[in-house]
């Protein structure tokens, strides 16, 4: 699967785009499932203005969910973001620390959790659609492509789920908090792939604040729950 390159991508005219830089040995990564290497850098929670840096990591996160660790390669993602191998080496350090990277979840956990579990569907929805929208990526559908994979991948997994499944079960709380987490998350994922599916399409031509309208409601059920259901809190 590849798309096209973002209009204000860049490659950086002081480097040689054959140079071959020094990566980790392709081993897999050296890592802690439950630490956050990746937090050191900068992800996409905001604009790139011709630095490159979101065209590398949607070239990373394809590379790296779609292909084996040991299958990616610096070059290859250069290639597909259009800037030279040493630009990646000099935003991102190593091939270890980039997928390091591409396994964070935690920024766009923030941005999507800032709200009170009161409004929190609402919140949900119109961060999602918007962080697709400043970003041309989803901030979460990457996980899906990790599914089935015993390899490297599945640390996408256990990073999805402890830094967005169980950090929404204890924001939500009450009765079944860790089933309603997983079926809200699920939701956030549908949605993200409807919208990708459906390219160009009517979700896409339609305001954050309609598409909250919407599907907010279904989520919101699941976060706060109705009167009188025996296994969820009461509104």
């Amino acid at each position: 699967m590849t798309t096209g390159h973002a209009a204000d991508e860049t490659t950086d005219p002081g480097t040689d785009p054959g140079a071959d830089p020094k990566t980790e040995a392709d081993t897999g990564p050296k890592t802690d499932p439950g630490a956050n290497p990746g937090s050191d850098h900068k992800t996409d929670a905001g604009p790139d203005p011709g630095t490159g840096r979101l065209a590398i990591l949607r070239a990373a996160r394809r590379a790296f969910t779609q292909r084996p660790y040991a299958e990616v390669t610096m070059r290859g993602i250069a290639a597909d973001a259009g800037v030279s191998a040493s630009l990646i080496v000099k935003r991102f350090g190593t091939k270890e620390r980039l997928f390091n990277t591409v396994a964070d979840f935690g920024p766009a956990a923030d941005r999507l959790f800032a709200a009170p579990p009161a409004v929190l569907g609402r919140h949900l929805v119109l961060t999602m659609v918007r962080l697709r929208r400043e970003n041309h990526s989803d901030p979460l559908l990457r996980v899906v492509f990790s599914l089935g994979n015993m390899d490297e991948r599945t640390l996408l997994r256990e990073r999805f789920r402890e830094q967005v499944t169980a950090r929404l079960a204890g924001l939500i709380g009450g009765e079944r908090s860790e089933l309603r987490a997983e079926l809200i998350t699920g939701q956030l994922l549908g949605l993200g792939a409807t919208l990708s599916l459906h390219r160009p399409g009517a979700g896409e031509e339609a305001t954050p604040e309609l598409l909250a309208d919407l599907y907010a409601p279904a989520l919101q059920r699941l976060i706060t729950g109705h009167p009188g259901h025996p296994d969820l809190p009461d509104q």
